[in-house]
Parts: structure tokens; C-alpha cells; sequence
């Protein structure tokens, strides 16, 4: 809850309501879903139990806040490091430090996991989840339209598809097995790329 100090202009009951959304994600990281009670959310927000009704309407409406705040814990530091990248091989550098410090971060692989199978099992956190993941495509697309405009359309989107699927991937094997050779995949990849620029010239 501790980035609540960087929101001063936020209202009371905007403020109140943070907190809740703040405490149910701490409690998604710790104990999954199961532990995103209303009680259990309202205990640790140090709210009256009432309050997730007056805010949300129901605990339904309290998850789907929460898998959206856990989705921009999880996916916007990784798509920034992306947008801020001068052109493709930057971009797999930026990946080649992302991974280490994502992957062996718990609090985001539990988010992470929690999210994918939230997601399968409720169709409201499922499309909050479907809606994150489209906008950072649409996002990595337009981060191919500035460096590459002569591409048309279906083939951005098509890149961007492509980008988000190696980095989930990649995230995925890796947290599954420390000793994914992740330098020569992306060595390749890099060459790759190379020989694609090299063909167009």
C-alpha cells in the first residue's frame, strides 16, 4: 500500500477503496486466490467489511479490480522496458534483463500465476486479463509502426503476437527452470533478426 503516498489528489473514498484493491493483491501474492476473501481483504486493509460492498458491490467486482492492478504489476514494467527500446536488438537486450529479475521475483510469478488461472476459471477476471494482454500488443505494434512504417498492418500485429508470446514464454519456462538457456535463444533470435535486415537491404 505503500505507493498510495504518490496518489495525494486522490479523494477519501477513492483513497479507501485503493487500499482494499492494495490489501487483495498483497493477499493474491501470498495465498492465491483463495485467501481474496472479503473478510480476509477487509481485515487487511484495517476496513469495515461493508466498505468492499459500498466500493465494489460484491466481492465478484473486488476481483476483477484486483486482477487488474495485479496485471499492471505484472505486465507494465516488462512492456515499458520494451516501448523504451531504440530498435529490435535493444529490445531483446531489455529482455535478456527482464527475465532474471521477473522470474525469480515471487511476488510477480505468484501474480502471474494467479492471474493465468483466475482467468480460466472466471470469465470476469478471464477478460480483464484478455483486455490487458491486447492492449500491450496493440502497444508493441505501435512500437513497430514508429521504427518500421513501410510494414503494413497485419504484419505489426502479426510481430507484436509474435513478441508477446516469446516473452511469455520465456517467462514461463523460466520460472519453471533456472537453467533455461536463455542467452543462446536470444543470441539466435538476435541473429535472426540480423539476417532479416541484411535480405530487405
Amino acid at each position: 500500500m505503500s505507493d498510495l503516498v504518490d496518489r495525494p489528489n486522490l479523494g477519501r473514498g477513492a483513497r479507501r477503496r485503493e487500499q482494499l484493491v492494495e490489501a487483495g493483491v498483497a493477499l493474491l501474492a501470498e495465498g492465491g486466490w483463495p485467501a481474496v476473501t472479503s473478510r480476509g481483504v477487509a481485515e487487511r486493509a484495517g476496513a469495515n467489511l461493508g466498505l468492499i460492498h459500498y466500493h465494489f458491490g460484491g466481492l465478484l467486482a473486488l476481483h476483477a479490480a484486483i486482477a487488474r492492478r495485479a496485471g499492471e504489476l505484472v505486465i507494465n514494467p516488462v512492456i515499458a522496458e520494451l516501448l523504451g527500446a531504440p530498435d529490435e536488438r535493444a529490445a531483446l537486450r531489455a529482455v535478456h534483463r527482464m527475465l532474471p529479475a521477473t522470474t525469480e521475483d515471487d511476488r510477480i510469478t505468484m501474480l502471474a500465476t494467479e492471474l493465468v488461472a483466475g482467468a480460466r476459471r472466471a470469465p470476469e477476471l478471464g477478460e480483464v486479463l484478455r483486455e490487458q494482454l491486447r492492449q500491450a500488443r496493440t502497444e508493441l505494434a505501435g512500437w513497430l509502426r514508429r521504427r518500421h512504417p513501410e510494414w503494413p498492418a497485419a504484419r505489426r500485429t502479426g510481430a507484436a503476437t509474435l513478441l508477446a508470446a516469446l516473452l511469455d514464454g520465456l517467462m514461463l519456462h523460466r520460472m519453471l527452470d533456472s537453467a533455461l538457456p536463455v542467452e543462446d535463444a536470444l543470441a539466435t533470435l538476435d541473429e535472426l533478426v540480423a539476417d532479416g535486415r541484411k535480405e530487405r537491404n
